[in-house]
């Protein structure tokens, strides 16, 4: 795996999509991984009991799941400056996050992406990622 040079990143190039199935292991062990043990995140019917209708990701494996689908485009050596992300819809157990994402512009040395991550509800989360190249 390399990392792209500034030369190779386009304002308005379209990175290509990815797409994570979001299994219940995946949901319980990212909210165990991010330390984050709160009932909605590892127990069906604690998190029935909330009101959600299943488990769901947490906030930092949401914002882990984005930095990871940047710099698994730009390479190893990209430098994350800055993410900021709404969260929309909960991304449930059994459902299918796919991230999309366009750079939006590049500026003093640095390039910022508009993110996507959508399930089947809709947006889970969105945003942008500010990042350098070395």
């Amino acid at each position: 795996m390399r990392t792209l040079t500034d030369d190779e990143v386009r304002v308005g190039a379209v990175l290509p999509e990815l797409v994570i199935e979001l299994t219940p292991t995946v949901v319980v062990s990212t909210a165990l991984a991010t330390m984050d043990f709160t009932p909605v995140h590892h127990d069906v019917e604690g998190a029935r009991a909330q009101g959600s209708k299943d488990i769901f990701l947490n906030i930092l494996t949401t914002m882990g799941l984005v930095e990871r689908y940047v710099t698994d485009w730009a390479g190893p050596e990209a430098i994350i400056r800055g993410i900021n992300v709404k969260l929309g819809v909960p991304a449930y157990a059994g459902d299918r996050l796919a991230v999309s994402g366009t750079v939006l512009a590049c500026e003093d040395g640095e390039f910022t992406v508009e993110v996507r991550g959508r399930v089947s509800l809709g947006d889970h989360a969105s945003g942008t990622v500010r990042f350098a190249l070395p």
